[in-house]
């Protein structure tokens, strides 16, 4: 009889190997919360990582993002069907690309206004390209990548204070018709600057005062000491000093650090339906709202090399399309993985710092082990 494998089991294996440098995993049920800290920092080297250690959560920083942008619905500080020229003038004169791969000028006028709601979806008309391109690359992309605006990869970070991203944001054209389309990262970039000014507050301020401080989340944030080093294709980036000061820009779509503790906090009171520690944060509709597919059939059909074919997308959140109660959550482009499965009320979380692990096979082994 093949007896079989523990969550620990696998990933220790996976550190003896010298695949990983180590891992923590949160999985829990309802209040069974089982935590296991497997290995170090940093390949050869680091600390031993324990369930404290904070970790760079990379795009986990989009699902905070949309809740924080459905509490300020809640308090009609801002509507899920309004443009978004309301907040943001300068992209009001934006127009769209004839052809994605034609030159700047080549242009047509928006079939309809960017709204709140485009912006938590993915679908305001400008995002991270993931068919094959030319080379050199479409002119958009080389704008986009000339105006140092760090649209399509986190790294190196924008220079830009928010006023100045989106006043150079708001230069170039959109890529396609608003609603067309499911493009990924930008445009939770767009939504930081909309929220903070609709907050009148700087991100970081709108983000402590209405989730982390209610939450109890005191170590996540924008910057943090000490974290783990970060690796992609076995190569370590040496970007560890840049996170002991907040940035210039705080990323909505990818910035944030936290534990897999505090992680688990958001996480849980999305799993009791807007409810942490008795008391209500976010209203049910709103929870409903974030976890609930907001694509067309064609474009959960479509899919994208970042959100495969079949699957839905509510705000911040991939989900069962099918509306069927399944899991939602999302993966960190640095090595972290989330989801919450409401009809087993299982949370699971997984955090290394390995991009590698969101296509070398791990988080399909840890989404199987952690249901056993």
């Amino acid at each position: 009889m093949v007896v079989p494998m523990t969550l620990h089991e696998f990933l220790s294996a996976r550190v003896e190997r010298g695949e990983l440098p180590g891992a923590v995993t949160l999985v829990a049920r309802e209040d069974d919360v089982r935590v296991d800290a497997v290995g170090s920092t940093a390949f050869g080297a680091g600390v031993p990582l324990t369930r404290d250690t904070v970790f760079r959560i990379a795009s986990l920083t989009k699902p905070v993002l949309a809740a924080a942008a459905m509490l300020l619905v809640e308090d009609d500080v801002i509507d899920l069907e309004e443009p978004v020229h309301r907040l943001l003038p300068e992209l009001a004169g934006q127009r769209v690309l004839a052809r994605i791969d034609g030159p700047l000028t080549g242009t047509v006028p928006l079939t309809r206004p960017v709204t709140v709601e485009d912006l938590l979806t993915f679908r305001m008309g400008t995002g991270t390209i993931t068919e094959p391109s030319v080379n050199p690359p479409f002119p958009i992309v080389a704008a986009l990548d000339e105006q140092q605006l760090a649209v399509n990869v986190p790294y190196p970070r924008t220079p830009w204070e928010p006023d100045e991203w989106l006043r150079r944001f708001a230069t170039l054209p959109l890529m396609t018709q608003p609603g067309e389309k499911w493009q990924y990262n930008t445009a939770y970039e767009v939504l930081s600057v909309l929220l903070a000014r609709a907050a009148r507050q700087p991100l970081g301020e709108v983000l402590r005062e209405r989730l982390f401080d209610p939450l109890g989340m005191r170590r996540t944030g924008f910057s943090a000491e000490g974290l783990p080093v970060q690796y992609a294709g076995g190569a370590a980036r040496d970007d560890g000093e840049i996170w002991t000061r907040d940035p210039v820009f705080p990323s909505g779509a990818g910035g944030l650090v936290s534990t897999v503790d505090e992680f688990h906090t958001f996480a849980r009171m999305l799993l009791n339906r807007g409810v942490h520690g008795g008391t209500r944060l976010l209203s049910e509709q709103a929870v409903e709202l974030m976890t609930t597919n907001r694509l067309t059939p064609a474009q959960v059909a479509a899919g994208d090399a970042i959100l495969p074919a079949g699957t839905g997308w509510g705000f911040g959140v991939a989900v069962d399309p099918t509306g069927s109660g399944g899991e939602y959550g999302w993966s960190g482009g640095a090595g972290t993985h989330w989801f919450n499965s409401p009809r087993e009320h299982l949370t699971a979380i997984l955090f290394t710092q390995v991009s590698d692990v969101l296509w070398d096979g791990t988080t399909a082994e840890f989404r199987k082990l952690a249901y056993s």
